[in-house]
């Protein structure tokens, strides 16, 4: 059933339980709405037209995915959100629609010019996407390396939502190596702004991508503020050994009565 009204708006508490992927057009959208009833408002693939400014009363303006999970991340209190019922339309989020003769010349099992072509335009639009992610994460580099981490932060965001779907290295790795990179520098960047909790998410994520430099994690000054939580090291430990094995030392002691 459409809904009477094409916008609604909600205040949510943190931590939100909404999930959200970057749309064809740089925005964001819902991906996911958990069971709660204080999202019974929300349906996947409505769009974020509006949220609460990182800190204040003031509203942002929804400019770009990176700049909305900017604001949500950052933000200490409830966040509001402005939606675009979209009605369950689900073309922002999905690539861009094959032609009719390619559709065609699948259907019937032939390989034509129309097919060829189709091949050609979507390899050249790869190569573009690609190369627009590097341009991005070269810009957010820049950024970081002046100390506008705010800003770095909202790009690199941007460079790990472009993570192309269904991913196959030629080592069969299912991640891209910008995408860690990212992850660890967006880790970096809430790390700068003291932004504990969401420092350790994504050094979480850039680990689970594939990252091992467990050592540069540990040692890195741009880790410093995270590096010094408690739970980082309950973090490090999941997926790297102890630096020093407690436990063991603890068996070695008992062995010779020992406390």
């Amino acid at each position: 059933m459409k809904r009477a009204f094409p916008f609604h708006t909600a205040t949510l508490p943190k931590p939100i339980e909404l999930k959200f992927n970057r749309g064809n057009d740089g925005g964001a959208y819902v991906v996911f709405v958990p069971t709660d009833p204080i999202y019974d408002r929300f349906q996947v693939g409505d769009k974020i037209e509006a949220v609460s400014a990182s800190f204040g009363d003031e509203i942002w303006g929804a400019e770009s995915y990176g700049q909305v999970m900017y604001a949500i991340k950052n933000r200490n209190g409830d966040i509001y959100l402005k939606m675009t019922d979209m009605d369950g339309d689900l073309s922002a989020l999905q690539q861009t629609e094959k032609s009719s003769a390619f559709k065609s010349e699948r259907a019937g099992g032939n390989y034509g010019a129309g097919t060829k072509e189709q091949q050609m335009n979507n390899y050249s639009k790869k190569r573009e996407l690609e190369n627009q992610r590097l341009d991005m994460f070269d810009e957010a580099i820049e950024l970081y390396n002046g100390k506008d981490f705010d800003n770095a932060l909202i790009v690199f965001e941007e460079v790990a939502a472009l993570e192309p779907k269904n991913y196959m290295g030629d080592d069969f790795s299912k991640t891209t190596e910008i995408y860690k990179v990212a992850q660890y520098n967006i880790a970096c960047c809430f790390s700068k702004l003291g932004k504990a909790d969401e420092s350790l998410l994504a050094l979480k994520r850039c680990m689970s991508a594939g990252w091992i430099d467990y050592r540069k994690i540990r040692t890195d000054p741009s880790l410093e503020f995270v590096q010094k939580q408690p739970e980082f090291t309950e973090l490090m430990d999941k997926f790297d050994e102890p630096l020093i094995n407690t436990n063991a030392i603890k068996a070695f002691k008992s062995l010779f009565g020992q406390k």
